[in-house]
């Protein structure tokens, strides 16, 4: 459960960078559209094609079942930076009488990251950051590995998104902890191979 936001004056510090990695799932754009189709048409969005009910709701799953993996995957990225941020902010002297948790940079993540995060997800065509970074986290929080597809009940892969927001809600609730404002941290975000790429320019320019 989260306090009020910590009033920390005037102060700005700087968190470890968020590195993303790529999912290597393999999937390609076109297998995710179909998916997304055949969603609509089961729905009753979109016409049929054609395609038998239980092709359809198969298909359905197994675009659920990638969606979660790559949540998962997300989320790994997401708990190692949480896990930084601790680590950092138990070395600040001003921060020492604060209740800080991996909960506290969860709820910056995903309520107020700086605005510089934001223009950057839009960018890379991620519109609901928020959500997506919630369920990441929320579907981590109790795997400690991508379950396979057949220990998923059918009512789980369909609504993986809705299982994912509580899981994220719990898991802020576990933990009392102070909320941090953008006011007062600020991170930056990075593919893994951008961040690359800009270590191999500090290290050149030296």
């Amino acid at each position: 459960m989260s306090r009020a936001k910590t009033n920390l004056g005037d102060a700005v510090w700087d968190l470890p960078p968020l590195i993303l990695h790529p999912f290597n799932e393999r999937i390609p754009p076109t297998a995710l559209l179909e998916n997304s189709k055949a969603a609509l048409m089961l729905s009753g969005l979109i016409p049929g094609d054609g395609t038998d009910q239980e092709d359809l709701k198969q298909r359905l799953l197994a675009g659920r079942y990638s969606e979660l993996r790559m949540l998962f995957f997300l989320g790994k990225d997401v708990f190692r930076w949480l896990e930084q941020c601790v680590d950092w902010s138990s070395r600040i002297t001003e921060l020492s009488g604060c209740d800080i948790h991996p909960q506290s940079f969860a709820g910056l993540l995903t309520e107020s990251p700086p605005e510089a995060v934001k223009e950057k997800l839009v960018r890379w065509g991620v519109a609901d950051h928020a959500s997506i970074f919630a369920r990441s986290i929320g579907i981590n929080a109790v795997f400690a590995d991508p379950p396979a597809i057949g220990t998923l009940t059918e009512n789980l892969l369909r609504n993986y998104h809705r299982y994912g927001d509580f899981l994220f809600r719990c898991y802020m609730d576990s933990q009392p902890h102070d909320a941090l404002g953008p006011e007062n941290f600020r991170f930056a975000l990075y593919a893994s191979g951008e961040y690359s790429r800009l270590l191999e320019s500090e290290w050149e320019a030296k």
